[in-house]
């Protein structure tokens, strides 16, 4: 019986220790579970599948067990709603347009009100992103200048879709009164409008392939149509965070010919409350699997570890600069 007591007694002393000491043997598991949430935009868009991508390898890290951090995506109004939540502590990152990050970090155009935000801080360039405009092939709309008293979707309030199309409409001198009809639709609705007939044509900032221009591309006579000239000049040359851009030919039925236009970066932007070790462990996380991630999405084929810093107008993130070093890509 004794025996018996005492091996039973050892048998749960030694669960009851590997129980405890467990967690010890690894400080990733030992430490508290750190949440962070990565504000995208509409499902149909690039943003949210490339945001699922990030966090996607961010967890990959975690199962690793090389750190504690819990990453989740939300769908958002995109690029200008992504900063007023990252700005007020609604979200821990977001992905933002490369003008949308100028204004709010310097506190012009939309955020002229807010003021300028100092606290901002980017963590890396994402895909070059194209200023690409949808249109039904029967509304005979072949160049921007076409669209007066056209029925125009000018796009979500609060997008960079929306504050793009509306600094190139302040150099034509338009108003929505410009317009047969302006519409306020989310990107996916676009799609849809158009191939009811609803509107003419849309706008989309945005990487390509898309999946709202193939949905109209595949369900209506439509085509992306070239956005140049002497006022898509002058604001490229205002704002040197709007280069010239192509929209690649045969990726979207009606469209066989590479399509000029211009466009800026996506970017992904946190701020100053983000820990040091947070940010490391996301940048690391991207740049040290960059051939994975190209593979998670088309629009992020192009993509170069030099590259990847350039397009930021907010300070980089400490914990983002620490790795850059390590790796070679800061002095």
């Amino acid at each position: 019986m004794t025996g018996k007591f005492s091996l039973k007694r050892l048998a749960l002393a030694l669960a009851l220790a590997a129980l405890l000491a467990g967690p010890g043997l690894d400080a990733a598991q030992a430490a508290p579970q750190e949440f962070v949430t990565l504000g995208t935009g509409g499902v149909t868009g690039v943003y949210y599948p490339v945001g699922g991508a990030i966090c996607r390898l961010v967890d990959k890290g975690r199962r690793a067990n090389e750190h504690n951090i819990r990453c989740t995506v939300e769908s958002t109004g995109a690029s200008v709603f992504n900063v007023n939540a990252v700005r007020s502590g609604d979200l821990s990152l977001g992905i933002v347009q490369s003008d949308t990050q100028f204004y709010a970090y310097n506190g012009i155009e939309q955020f002229e009100a807010a003021g300028a935000d100092k606290d901002l801080r980017a963590l890396f360039s994402l895909q070059s992103e194209a200023f690409t405009l949808v249109a039904r092939d029967d509304a005979n709309i072949n160049s921007f200048d076409d669209l007066p008293d056209k029925r125009m979707n000018l796009g979500d309030p609060g997008s960079g879709n929306r504050s793009t199309l509306e600094l190139l409409m302040r150099e034509y001198g338009w108003t929505p009164a410009t317009f047969k009809l302006a519409t306020d639709l989310k990107p996916a609705e676009m799609a849809g409008a158009l191939c009811d007939n609803k509107i003419d044509a849309y706008v989309y900032v945005v990487a390509h392939p898309n999946g709202s221009i193939q949905e109209a591309a595949n369900t209506c006579s439509s085509h992306v149509v070239p956005v140049t000239g002497p006022k898509v000049e002058a604001l490229i040359a205002k704002y040197d965070f709007y280069p010239e851009a192509v929209v690649p030919g045969g990726v979207y039925k009606g469209t066989a010919e590479d399509v000029k236009t211009f466009g800026p970066r996506a970017t992904l932007l946190t701020n100053a409350a983000l820990s040091d070790e947070v940010a490391y462990e996301i940048t690391k996380a991207v740049f040290a699997n960059l051939d994975e991630f190209k593979k998670l999405h088309p629009a992020l084929g192009g993509l170069t570890p030099e590259n990847m810093l350039e397009g930021n107008s907010a300070p980089f993130h400490p914990g983002a600069v620490k790795y850059f070093k390590e790796v070679g890509l800061m002095k």
